[in-house]
């Protein structure tokens, strides 16, 4: 059967997103084609998806639809060294690389800028997607798509993709860290280990399925448990005085920042 998905990097999200289309039944495993530099990775994908492999990246980009997902600072280095791609339709899964790089590297081809986060390994992910200059609404469908496989998906212009790839795109390490430290403190305070895992994870986990399947702001949540003169008020002043909200906000500047600085 013919390769109708190339997949120019195997590494953790390539390997999300192709795991993904394969259970939702958008790309049989035969239709896939992965170009991945590590032999053992390469064992490792085909072993698990069933896809066909290769250490060629101009095998790949011959498909019809080429997934680029490889690191930003590689970028030009990879696409220098390819032949002319026949693939129709370029989704590129590169922080900071702008469609006008995309589109000088892969000169009349559709591109489609997408920015998923790590969730897309488990189907809970969020993309958002740019379409070029020469993005059909039938190409632009199917990137829909592809992206749906691993969660929801928005469409935003470009001017805001670093402010995307700093909230969606870097946002899982800082809940991540969130959630450490809510069971530091369950630990601190005297729960088990576990419990305190536990506990802190399914929280962070129900509070955001409340606030996704209400009308309720999420400062209408807060108000909700915050009791006069209670315990959740006294741990809501201690995160303002250790400027908890400030902190999450300088994250997201931060990445959106340097999410601009590898687009030079």
């Amino acid at each position: 059967m013919s390769v109708k998905l190339g997949v120019i990097g195997g590494g953790v999200m390539g390997g999300a997103i192709v795991s993904r289309l394969i259970d939702r039944g958008t790309y049989k495993s035969s239709e896939i084609l992965i170009s991945e530099p590590t032999l053992l990775q390469r064992e490792v994908l085909q072993q698990l998806y069933g896809v066909q492999v290769t250490d060629d990246n101009n095998l790949a980009a011959m498909a019809p639809v080429l997934l680029l997902a490889i690191k930003p600072q590689v970028f030009e280095s990879v696409v220098a060294k390819l032949a002319q791609p026949a693939a129709a339709l370029v989704i590129s899964i590169l922080a900071g690389v702008s469609i006008a790089q995309l589109e000088r590297g892969f000169p009349d081809r559709a591109v489609v800028r997408a920015m998923p986060n790590t969730p897309a390994t488990v189907g809970m992910g969020i993309t958002a997607l740019v379409a070029g200059n020469c993005v059909s609404s039938e190409q632009l469908e199917l990137a829909t798509q592809i992206f749906q496989a691993v969660g929801e998906v928005v469409d935003v212009p470009e001017s805001l993709m670093d402010a995307v790839t700093g909230l969606s795109g870097s946002g899982p390490a800082y809940v991540a860290i969130a959630i450490e430290a809510l069971a530091d403190g369950g630990v601190a305070a005297g729960l088990p280990r576990q419990i305190a895992e536990r506990l802190a994870l399914q929280t962070v986990l129900g509070t955001a399925g409340l606030l996704k399947e209400s009308p309720l702001h999420p400062a209408q949540l807060k108000d909700r448990v915050t009791s006069p003169g209670g315990t959740t008020i006294a741990g809501v002043r201690e995160l303002e005085r250790s400027g908890f909200r400030s902190a999450l906000i300088e994250a997201v500047i931060a990445a959106a920042n340097r999410s601009r600085e590898l687009g030079k």
